[in-house]
């Protein structure tokens, strides 16, 4: 993308959760027009979204479709769980895909962006196989030594993984997985399990001119496979930060594009090993919206739509806390807001799910605080103070 820049544009969200909503917030700052695609309606980014389309995000047709009926001037993906093959047609076509349809193809499967990072570039990764019946996952995690962790090679927020503690639970390992896959796949990674002392995202923004650009690290915990909390900045020390920031040029230049990445590390002692890559905002960057003068959201536009970043500022050490349903009904109401801001520089979100699900994040509390301990206790503080139950 070249030349000046002319408002208003058109962005097409390919999946509409809190992320996108975020997004599209951001872009309608800016005059530009959403629409926003999921597979349900409702969800959250269609609420403030200018149109709305619900399709099957996996019916290739369908995706190619919607997109020649709003004629967008860019494509944004949103979720891992879409028809990629439409996206490199959209892209022949001439519509631009953000970062591309390429980079969202790997991305979507971990065999594809470990064997990149691994392989192809030469990353510190944890030691991994690859499985594709029950006898091919017992032969190949007994060289990484237990426990092993297998994870389908297609699924999103952490769905069919497990821990395998000994060869007596592969057989439950390797079911869960075929039950959280997406798509066909039948192919499983195991991969040895690292004893880190931290898990962090490094927020990587890749500018279609102009350097690659990195948010102060960001650590978080998760459980289940999806975050729980987050908190900026993580402890790293100059050597780790710099590690870090290597990897993740170095993985999203070979991807290509322009937007923000989303890019994963464990740090086991002074070492630094990639795990995981999103081409989008990251879940774990919610914290951003009271950590940075520009979130994740604002940077993630700026980069597509070739807008100048002149620096990122951090405002004040930051946290989130997740709020998460404890059943499953509908409508959803959420008593306890006024409690939780009360809380000192503590915010909330409330995505607007309809419907809420066991372990559904249907929110998160943000704050800041003095450091990141005041900042994660006064984000722990807000978060508890909101109750979910049936309308």
């Amino acid at each position: 993308m070249t030349g000046r820049l002319r408002l208003p544009r058109t962005l097409m969200l390919l999946g509409s959760g809190e992320l996108g909503k975020e997004v599209a917030i951001a872009a309608q700052r800016l005059g530009c027009r959403v629409v926003a695609v999921d597979r349900y309606d409702g969800a959250p980014a269609m609420q403030v979204a200018d149109a709305r389309e619900v399709i099957a995000m996996t019916d290739a047709a369908a995706l190619q479709q919607v997109v020649q009926r709003h004629q967008p001037d860019l494509v944004i993906p949103e979720i891992e769980a879409l028809a990629v093959e439409a996206l490199a047609e959209v892209e022949r076509m001439g519509t631009t895909v953000i970062p591309t349809a390429r980079a969202t193809a790997v991305t979507m499967n971990r065999d594809r962006i470990r064997d990149l990072a691994s392989t192809d570039l030469g990353l510190r990764t944890a030691r991994f196989a690859y499985a594709s019946s029950p006898a091919e996952l017992r032969a190949a995690a007994e060289p990484l030594g237990w426990p092993v962790v297998v994870k389908p090679v297609m699924s999103s927020s952490g769905k069919g993984q497990s821990v395998v503690q000994g060869p007596g639970e592969l057989e439950a390992a390797w079911q869960a997985a075929m039950d959280g896959a997406r798509g066909a796949s039948t192919r499983v990674i195991v991969e040895e399990f690292l004893r880190f002392e931290l898990e962090i995202t490094l927020l990587t923004v890749r500018q279609w001119q102009g350097p690659t650009l990195f948010c102060p690290p960001i650590g978080h915990l998760q459980e289940r496979g999806d975050y729980q909390c987050s908190w900026q900045p993580a402890g790293l020390t100059p050597a780790q930060l710099s590690e870090a920031c290597r990897m993740a040029r170095t993985v999203t230049d070979a991807l290509g594009g322009a937007g923000l990445f989303g890019v994963e590390f464990f740090l086991c002692g002074e070492e630094v090993v990639f795990s995981e890559l999103s081409p989008r905002p990251h879940d774990t960057g919610l914290v951003t919206l009271v950590s940075q003068e520009l979130s994740e959201f604002e940077l993630h536009l700026r980069a597509v739509l070739g807008l100048p970043i002149p620096e990122i500022t951090n405002r004040a050490p930051s946290a989130s806390r997740v709020i998460l349903a404890e059943g499953a009904f509908s409508p959803v109401i959420a008593d306890g807001v006024e409690d939780a801001l009360a809380v000192p520089e503590a915010r909330v979100l409330l995505f607007g799910k309809e419907e809420a699900r066991p372990f559904r994040r249907m929110g998160v509390a943000l704050a800041r605080g003095a450091d990141t301990h005041q900042a994660r206790e006064r984000a722990d503080a807000a978060a508890a103070c909101i109750r979910l139950s049936p309308g």
